[in-house]
C-alpha cells in the first residue's frame, strides 16, 4: 500500500457537488492499494501513520501524534499512486489492485482508522472526487509498505 499523508488544518471531498467527507485538523490520507497488498499491509500502514509524531508541541518540535492532538482523518482512494510511467508517456496502472478487492481493502483501512480516531471521513471509492485541502506546514509524507 502507498499513502500520501498531508497534515491538514482542514480538508474535504465532494462528489457530484456534495460534500461527502470533511475534517478539521489532522491528516488527509491519499491511499493506493497495490496488486500484492492485503490486510497485513493495511494494518502495518495504519499503525505507522497513527503513531507518526508530526504535530508540534509547545516548543514547536514535531513530537506529537494524531492522538496527542485529537486529530481527525480524511481517507481518499487514490489508485493513481501505483502509476507506472517507465514506458512512454501514458501511465499504466497494472500495479494497482483490481477494483473489487481494492475497494474491500480500502474499506478495511478506513475501519482501522475509525477504530482509533474519533472523527474519520472518507471519499467515495471509484468516484470522480474534488478534494480540498489546507496543508498545514506544508507537511507531506509518502509511505509505502514495501519500504516500512
Amino acid at each position: 500500500m502507498r499513502a500520501v499523508i498531508q497534515r491538514a488544518s482542514e480538508a474535504s471531498v465532494r462528489v457530484d457537488g456534495q460534500v461527502v467527507g470533511a475534517i478539521g485538523g489532522g491528516f488527509l490520507i491519499l491511499l493506493g492499494v497495490g496488486a500484492a497488498d492485503g490486510e497485513a499491509q493495511a494494518q502495518k500502514l495504519w499503525s505507522k501513520i497513527n503513531k507518526l509524531r508530526v504535530f508540534e508541541d509547545e516548543q514547536g518540535k514535531t513530537n506529537l501524534s494524531l492522538a496527542d492532538v485529537g486529530g481527525e482523518v480524511l481517507v481518499i482512494s487514490q489508485f493513481t499512486l501505483f502509476a507506472n510511467c517507465r514506458k512512454g508517456n501514458r501511465p499504466s496502472f497494472t500495479d494497482a489492485k483490481e477494483p473489487v478487492e481494492a475497494e474491500r481493502l480500502y474499506e478495511y483501512f478506513v475501519s482501522l482508522v475509525r477504530a482509533d480516531v474519533s472523527h474519520a471521513a472518507c471519499g467515495s471509492f471509484g468516484a470522480s472526487m474534488q478534494v480540498s485541502l489546507v496543508n498545514q506546514g506544508p507537511f507531506t509524507i509518502v509511505l509505502d509498505t514495501d519500504t516500512l
